[in-house]
């Protein structure tokens, strides 16, 4: 009839009614899914990074679903096939070493990520996992590491070239995985994911005083905390 839908509206319809997008109608979903694998997951994707001689590098991470480690593969200003197909050889004899291998690999459709850097993967016993078309939010752990890099630490520098910006990460990384604590992790870092919370042990209640938001608390005439 001449009328075009957006697929946004197709969207909103099929959910109203509880249908699930093709060809995903039955089985667990993406966030059962990610839940279930956690153990054997990993994402990776390419960010940019420009010098302050407008020059632009590219650089690749990956990061481990249920512990949160971050691994900076590599930077390149051409991230050309043989490059890719090379940083994923690298991560995959860093990830031999693993006591828990890597089942599945989650990566967006972007033309840098090649057929030959799928055939390293997958001859390491892992399964590609592409996101949908234009869809961030099905790598949103990845996604948001990303983010994480860049409000923390490359949105507050200027990078000179290359070698800057790998030594900048380097560090970064480091302190991402050895000491930044994370909610999801009971504010362990990733490094010390697998080791027990830390338990509070010989606490005397009569010493211990609430505070709200910093503030000192006033105080009655005779001197106690109100």
């Amino acid at each position: 009839m001449g009328i075009v839908v957006a697929p946004s509206s197709v969207w909103a319809i099929l959910k109203r009614h509880g249908v699930e997008p093709s060809p995903c109608r039955s089985g667990p979903t993406w966030a059962e899914f990610l839940a279930a694998q956690a153990r054997g997951l990993m994402a990776c994707d390419f960010f940019h990074v420009d010098t302050v001689f407008l020059r632009r590098l590219y650089v690749l991470v990956f990061i481990h679903h249920d512990s949160r480690f971050v691994r900076i593969a590599g930077i390149t200003s051409n991230p050309v096939t043989s490059w890719v197909t090379q940083q994923a050889r690298n991560i995959s004899m860093e990830l031999a070493e693993q006591t828990h291998p890597v089942k599945f690999l989650i990566r967006d459709r972007d033309t840098k990520f090649t057929a030959s850097f799928d055939a390293v993967v997958a001859a390491e016993g892992a399964r590609i996992i592409k996101t949908p078309i234009r869809a961030p939010r099905a790598n949103a752990i990845c996604e948001r590491v990303i983010g994480t890099i860049r409000r923390e630490c490359l949105d507050r520098m200027l990078i000179l070239g290359r070698r800057h910006l790998e030594a900048v990460l380097a560090e970064y990384v480091e302190h991402y995985n050895a000491h930044r604590p994370h909610r999801s992790l009971s504010q362990r870092p990733p490094a010390d994911s697998d080791a027990a919370s830390p338990t509070i042990s010989d606490v005397d209640p009569a010493r211990l005083r609430s505070r709200s938001s910093g503030w000192p608390h006033p105080r009655i005439p005779d001197g106690r905390l109100m």
